[in-house]
């Protein structure tokens, strides 16, 4: 019994051994076989457009917050106290120079006015007649002297009160925009009430803005620096026409104020800009397309196309250091020379040595096919 017992562990390690050898062999065959066919297959390759860099001057810039400033702005308000006979303020209305804005109630001036000017007349009257008498030698000279003084005084009372009336009717010191205003006709006004805010319309706005003393020390009259609005308005140039003398003790800022010339797209006085100040000297740099840059994990990288032995076309990563963008490129400071050639787009794709085809850039296919059906 246990002879059969052994014979038969014997056969069954001796069959288990032969199955395991079996699949070995089987396994080992079909990884060569693999090795074989994957030795004929092509190497992958990824497809991409590429871009040269390429140079230009560039000169780095700050950001500032500015404040739009009319060439002219009052805060009206009434110099003599009264009441209010008349209303000709429309916010948001653009009156000229002279315009009768508010007038004040002058009927007690204007009575004075009338006798004032009866008793002139009649002071004139006076004095003619004493100088004919002085003439004949029946009056003094002091007596035509009193006369001629007794006219310049009433001459002066109504001077003074056309002067009075003039200052209650409160005119436009020059051409603007009129603010809000809550001012009616029978309300009565202290002296030195506000009526409203002019904003002079002209030609141009001023924008006044902060920047470092660092930066102020670089800046001078006659540049110019862009002005953006809120939300996705274009750009407006202005011209830096002042430069504060005295730097804040506080925060180290200079005031800076330019000029935009031509107000139709100039935002409102009040207004809060962005103001993009360059700083320091232009200089050479490269700039390439913004769908070029790469972040990965060491900081900003691109893959440079450059062709290997067999002079097929790979990829190799490139860390750079970029900087600002303008408009669709971003500017590279070091990492890169002009003239490379790098993936644009489709480079989300590549890795370290891939070998890489070059596609045709959309944007040339377009061009292209616009062109063959002009022709």
């Amino acid at each position: 019994m246990n002879r059969r017992n052994w014979i038969g562990t014997v056969l069954l390690l001796a069959s288990v051994l032969l199955v395991g050898v079996g699949l070995v062999a089987w396994k080992y065959e079909s990884i060569q076989n693999s090795s074989a066919a994957s030795a004929h297959q092509p190497e992958p390759m990824e497809s991409v457009t590429v871009a040269v860099a390429h140079e230009m001057d560039h000169r780095q810039t700050t950001t500032s917050i500015g404040t739009v400033l009319a060439l002219r702005s009052v805060m009206l308000k009434n110099e003599l106290a009264g009441t209010v006979r008349e209303v000709r303020l429309t916010p948001g209305q653009i009156v000229e120079a002279g315009t009768m804005l508010v007038a004040l109630d002058v009927s007690v001036e204007e009575a004075e006015l009338k006798a004032q000017e009866a008793q002139a007349a009649l002071t004139k009257t006076v004095l003619t007649r004493r100088q004919n008498l002085r003439q004949e030698f029946a009056t003094t000279q002091e007596e035509v002297d009193r006369a001629h003084a007794d006219l310049d005084i009433a001459q002066a009372q109504i001077a003074r009160t056309r002067a009075i009336i003039a200052k209650k009717t409160i005119r436009a010191p020059f051409r603007a925009r009129v603010g809000i205003a809550d001012v009616h006709p029978g309300q009565y006004l202290d002296e030195g009430t506000l009526l409203t805010t002019l904003q002079g319309v002209g030609e141009a706005v001023h924008v006044d803005f902060t920047v470092p003393q660092q930066v102020a020390a670089g800046l001078r009259d006659g540049e110019t620096v862009d002005v953006f609005a809120a939300g996705d308005a274009p750009a407006i140039q202005a011209t830096i026409i002042a430069l504060d003398a005295r730097v804040d003790p506080t925060t180290r800022n200079a005031m800076v104020r330019a000029r935009i010339d031509g107000t139709r797209y100039a935002p409102a006085p009040g207004a809060s800009v962005r103001v993009r100040v360059p700083v320091g000297p232009s200089r050479k740099t490269v700039v390439i397309p913004v769908s070029a840059l790469r972040k990965g994990p060491g900081g900003d990288q691109v893959f440079v196309i450059a062709p290997d032995q067999d002079h097929k076309s790979r990829a190799h990563v490139r860390q750079v250091e970029s900087s600002t963008m303008i408009g669709d490129q971003v500017v590279i400071h070091a990492g890169l020379d002009a003239g490379e050639t790098i993936a644009a787009s489709g480079s989300f794709k590549l890795r370290e040595g891939v070998l890489v085809a070059v596609a045709a850039d959309p944007s040339e296919k377009q061009a292209h096919a616009q062109t063959v059906g002009k022709d």
